[in-house]
């Protein structure tokens, strides 16, 4: 397997835990954001990726893109361990933390969001700081809330095993972070990062634990 990816990005980081978590091999190939213009604009990576975005996952000649579409090809082709319960219902909510984080609070503090802003906007950084944890805000409320009032409580955000919902969770935390967000006001959400974090399979997964890392 082979992963187009941004140590920084958090849907890359999202797929680089999966892959872990699966214990699959593959080989990193960075594609820098922002060095040059951003290398995801280069003709040679938009015929991987029409849209020009990270994360891409080649296997098997195939290319797949979308983070959550490659998750969940990763959970079709290697169902152990799986990253989703066996409930249909449970299988939902889960997927329901996770689309909280992928659909509604990081494609509005994206990149090309931002810099949109900024460029044509002429938002400052401190705009663009504010805006950034404005969303994060109510998405992480939400998603705290959702997990506190969830069927099965346990060390992570369903249950006693990481699932599909705290590969999202963490790389948005850590999003967060770089915004200045003050997250002391989610200690389940920081109990279950906690949790997460004594897995090899995050630890590894890490920003600055990539070999493109700045």
């Amino acid at each position: 397997m082979k992963l187009y990816t941004f140590f920084r990005s958090s849907a890359s980081y999202r797929v680089r835990i999966a892959l872990n978590l699966k214990g699959l091999a593959y080989e990193q190939v960075p594609i820098h954001l922002r060095r040059a213009g951003g290398e995801q604009f280069v003709s040679s990576y938009k015929a991987i990726n029409p849209q020009a975005l990270v994360p891409a996952l080649e296997d098997d000649r195939r290319i797949l893109t979308q983070s959550l579409a490659i998750i969940e090809y990763l959970e079709e082709r290697f169902p152990k361990p799986p990253l989703l319960p066996a409930d249909p219902a449970d299988r939902a909510l889960v997927r329901s933390m996770a689309l909280i984080v992928a659909c509604e609070i990081h494609p509005i503090q994206n990149l090309r969001v931002l810099v949109y802003l900024k460029n044509n906007l002429q938002q400052s950084d401190e705009d663009l700081n504010r805006w950034a944890c404005h969303w994060i805000d109510l998405g992480l409320s939400a998603l705290d809330q959702t997990v506190t009032a969830g069927p099965t409580r346990g060390k992570f955000c369903f249950g006693d095993m990481p699932t599909l919902a705290d590969i999202c969770l963490v790389p948005q935390l850590a999003n967060a972070r770089r915004f200045g967000c003050d997250l002391s006001v989610y200690p389940k959400l920081l109990q279950i990062e906690t949790a997460c974090a004594a897995l090899s399979a995050f630890a590894d997964a890490a920003p600055e634990k990539q070999p493109d890392a700045e």
